[in-house]
């Protein structure tokens, strides 16, 4: 990353969180786009710059959000199950106290939840969410499945499946998706540790993968060993 670039990451990271410190202190309702200008000691015209929109504002790693599941199926290990990969990116995420799956803190949590502008965007995050995941599973199912020396799987995608199959997938795996966000949220608000939250949420996590993995079926699964 050259200086220029660095300079540029440095201001945006600094506009983002005077905005998250003004918005758990006062809102977000209540705060101005002026007001973080001020905070931040830049003019409104770069803080809109920066962040076309001023929910972005807080909820600034949403690229990464919307794209998380659909790129942990992309990415998957060969001959690997685009559910199995969902399950380990989710797993890993859990265990590293990840934001992007809803480790946010008491402060932002509740932030969140007291803004009806904020809430409105999580749900649109979300939607685009499935949307990527959608197109990432009708990737993954038109190519024949490999094994890791890429020998072709002859248990790979039947072609006969409805084309709206990958959209239902994707829809099955958000709504999962949503309710542990939603858990962790919970969770939080009630007081939890992160500590606390992931030991009660890697049981409920398998258990939803067990559930999708029952409905879904092979492709989007391996089957049970």
């Amino acid at each position: 990353m050259g200086l220029r670039e660095a300079k540029k990451q440095e201001t945006r990271q600094l506009i983002s969180d005077c905005a998250t410190r003004l918005f758990i202190e006062q809102g977000f309702e209540q705060t101005t786009i002026a007001e973080i200008a001020a905070a931040a000691r830049v003019a409104k015209k770069t803080v809109t710059n920066y962040f076309a929109r001023k929910e972005d504002l807080a909820l600034d790693h949403h690229e990464v959000f919307t794209q998380g599941l659909a790129r942990a199926v992309a990415e998957r290990e060969p001959g690997e199950e685009p559910l199995t990969a969902l399950g380990r990116a989710f797993r890993t995420a859990l265990l590293e106290h990840d934001p992007v799956v809803g480790f946010t803190g008491p402060a932002f949590a509740r932030m969140v939840a007291d803004s009806p502008t904020l809430a409105a965007r999580l749900r649109e995050l979300h939607d685009r969410r499935e949307e990527a995941l959608a197109a990432a599973l009708t990737a993954a199912i038109a190519t024949p499945a490999t094994d890791a020396s890429g020998t072709a799987d002859p248990d790979g995608p039947a072609t006969a499946d409805p084309a709206i199959a990958p959209r239902a997938a994707a829809a099955l795996i958000c709504a999962a998706d949503r309710l542990l966000f939603r858990r962790i949220q919970e969770l939080t608000l009630a007081g939890r540790t992160d500590d606390q939250i992931e030991a009660t949420l890697i049981p409920e996590a398998d258990h939803l993968r067990a559930l999708l993995g029952a409905a879904l079926g092979h492709p989007f699964t391996a089957a049970p060993s």
